[in-house]
């Protein structure tokens, strides 16, 4: 069954952000745009390219109202050490959750059972803590913070304007189209 559309499961864990350790929950995620970007581990090769990259655009994503949540199955602990550690993730300011218990990447279908680590999955949550994008890469495969950016700016351009829709490579202020008969087959 697809988590589109689907409220997110209650959890709760705790997390390195900006020097401390807090508790995040499920609650923490709702009133506002999120961002829950699973990796398989800290201290990897592809996992801390494209946590510099979410870094990178940070400030891109809190000037829409979206904040972002890291995930692995490694401990609060482990992420404040690889945070102190690597010049890439020591630029992450977002929260990096602690999924030792694995909870969070089974309530988001990302756990690999075999491994215990979670798979490359972004899901982004609207205020009202429903998944209106979710994706899944390889385990060799990154992702592009910018491509993210642009889903966001098209999720929240659609919740605010739910008559219209954005085509492929849509950009804020570009042409959106109004879904109708008369656009069947003319496109």
């Amino acid at each position: 069954m697809s988590l589109l559309t689907t409220e997110i499961l209650p959890f709760s864990t705790e997390a390195f952000c900006n020097g401390d350790f807090i508790k995040v929950t499920d609650a923490d995620l709702k009133g506002h745009w999120s961002v829950v970007f699973f990796y398989p581990a800290d201290f990897t090769f592809v996992c801390p390219t494209e946590l510099e990259d979410l870094a990178d655009h940070y400030e891109e994503f809190k000037k829409l109202g979206v904040e972002i949540y890291a995930v692995s199955t490694d401990t609060h602990f482990t992420h404040m050490a690889w945070h102190e550690s690597s010049k890439a993730v020591g630029k992450v300011k977002f929260p990096m959750l602690g999924d030792a218990t694995q909870q969070i990447s089974r309530n988001f279908q990302v756990l690999i059972e075999k491994d215990g680590l979670a798979e490359r999955g972004t899901f982004v949550i609207n205020p009202e803590g429903k998944i209106v994008i979710m994706e899944h890469h390889d385990g060799g495969i990154g992702r592009d913070a910018s491509e993210l950016l642009r889903k966001v700016q098209a999720a929240q351009y659609v919740a605010a304007n739910p008559d219209q829709v954005c085509p492929a490579k849509w950009r804020p202020g570009e042409k959106t189209l109004k879904p109708s008969t008369d656009l069947v087959g003319k496109i």
